[in-house]
């Protein structure tokens, strides 16, 4: 019954968000509506936008407020959305991004979880779409968690509930390493960090090797790497969006900034991995893994002869899970790296089961 209820509600969560989520601020701008439309191929090229740095000039689905704080000695700027629930229930859940995605991907689901009673919080983190991206910045996971901690702080935040997809996975298990008494439960999606790819042989670039290969990129070559590792070879029309977001920053004045932030931050993705740190995390978890998630961090700077060996997140899922204390496994059958974009509905369904205890 309590499956139904969420299936029903889920599909029915336009008219109900629009009653009840309440943004702290009126947005500007309206997210425009997409088409859904499968297609088999990719087109020669690509048309994206030009965006800044900072992603000016592309709109989030709700208003983006500024958390400032200095370190390293420079001041940086965290962007962040915030929705309160009309009916709050008391609980906050906090949504973190993957390393090709903004805040703004959350958008759907974050009207799903407010209109539930959720009050949410989705930030992106510095060196990424709408924060600051500082120059000569030291990227860390225990940096990233650290001002993640800070701003839910400064935000009045004593516990939150944590979502992390991607790179947001890897961000969020260090959270519950370092400082478990902030959280109340975390739910990975599609988590990078399931296992130490140096260790299994992907070689080290550092930050000048992937700053040319970030130079390399165009919007055909980042929608064609989106096609094969994030959606299983099938493509939606809506997906485009997603791709210009990220396109648009390379295309733009600030083209310099970004390179720079991406490639320190694969840098750090390589060279600071958590999966030897497993049982220390403690909180409640639940990892959703889509089962034709074929994206495996490293396997394109590999050589074939190991690229091709390395296991994907739908292998590690239970070996990862069996090392943490309170761990669950939920396999998303038929979805690949993005679930929350490929199938939001069922996605959301699968999500607030989790925030309710349906899993366990």
């Amino acid at each position: 019954m309590r499956r139904l209820l969420l299936a029903a509600f889920c599909a029915a969560w336009p008219i109900a968000a629009a009653a009840a989520v309440q943004p702290l601020d009126k947005p500007a701008i309206a997210a425009a509506s997409t088409t859904t439309g499968a297609v088999s191929a990719l087109p020669a090229t690509t048309s994206v936008h030009s965006y800044g740095a900072r992603l000016e000039g592309f709109d989030y689905p709700f208003p983006v407020h500024l958390f400032r704080e200095t370190v390293q000695g420079q001041p940086v700027e965290m962007a962040y959305m915030e929705l309160a629930p009309q009916r709050p229930n008391g609980r906050t859940v906090v949504m973190l991004h993957g390393k090709n995605f903004c805040g703004a991907t959350w958008g759907d689901t974050a009207r799903v979880l407010a209109a539930s009673g959720y009050r949410v919080i989705v930030p992106d983190q510095v060196g990424f779409c709408k924060s600051s991206k500082p120059t000569g910045f030291q990227y860390s996971l225990y940096g990233m968690a650290a001002m993640t901690a800070d701003l839910l702080r400064w935000r009045g935040v004593t516990r939150a509930t944590l979502v992390g997809h991607s790179l947001g996975g890897l961000v969020a298990m260090r959270m519950a390493i370092a400082m478990p008494q902030l959280l109340d439960e975390m739910i990975l999606v599609d988590p990078l960090g399931l296992a130490d790819r140096l260790a299994q042989g992907v070689p080290y670039i550092g930050i000048d090797r992937a700053a040319e290969i970030e130079r390399r990129k165009t919007p055909a070559s980042m929608k064609a790497y989106q096609l094969g590792s994030y959606y299983h070879g099938v493509w939606h029309r809506d997906y485009d969006r997603w791709v210009d977001m990220i396109a648009g920053m390379y295309a733009g004045p600030g083209r310099a900034a970004v390179i720079d932030a991406q490639a320190r931050t694969t840098e750090m993705i390589e060279s600071q991995p958590v999966s030897y740190e497993f049982a220390r995390i403690t909180v409640p978890t639940i990892v959703m893994i889509g089962t034709l998630d074929h994206n495996v961090f490293g396997k394109s700077w590999a050589s074939p002869e190991i690229g091709n060996q390395l296991p994907d997140a739908p292998t590690l899922g239970d070996k990862a899970v069996a090392r943490m204390r309170r761990a669950r496994l939920v396999p998303l059958p038929g979805l690949g790296h993005v679930p929350q974009i490929e199938d939001p509905a069922r996605f959301q369904v699968a999500l607030i089961q989790a925030l309710s205890g349906g899993f366990d």
